[in-house]
């Protein structure tokens, strides 16, 4: 017979201001897929909230629909993570 479970801990709930975020996956945008929900209000993060907690820069732009610019999102190794990957990569090989 299966365990009895309490159920799901990390659905519907809400990043906190002072806390790191939750991966960032390519369903953000929705409330009820995930920890993705806004600090104060009764929303899930906007496309370009997770964006910026992604370290892309305010000013770029992503192509496609809703769910074609959420993978990209969500999919993505962050850029500040990526410079500091190819900062190390370059210095190994110097």
């Amino acid at each position: 017979m299966p365990q009895k479970t309490n159920g799901y801990k990390d659905a519907y709930s809400r990043i906190w201001w002072d806390k790191p975020s939750p991966t960032i996956t390519t369903k953000f945008y929705q409330y009820c897929s995930g920890r993705h929900g806004y600090p104060e209000q009764d929303r899930a993060l906007s496309l370009r909230e997770g964006a910026l907690l992604q370290t892309f820069p305010e000013d770029y732009m992503f192509f496609g629909n809703m769910a074609s610019i959420a993978r990209q999102i969500g999919n993505a190794v962050p850029p500040l993570m990526n410079k500091e990957i190819v900062k190390n990569c370059i210095l190994t090989f110097l």
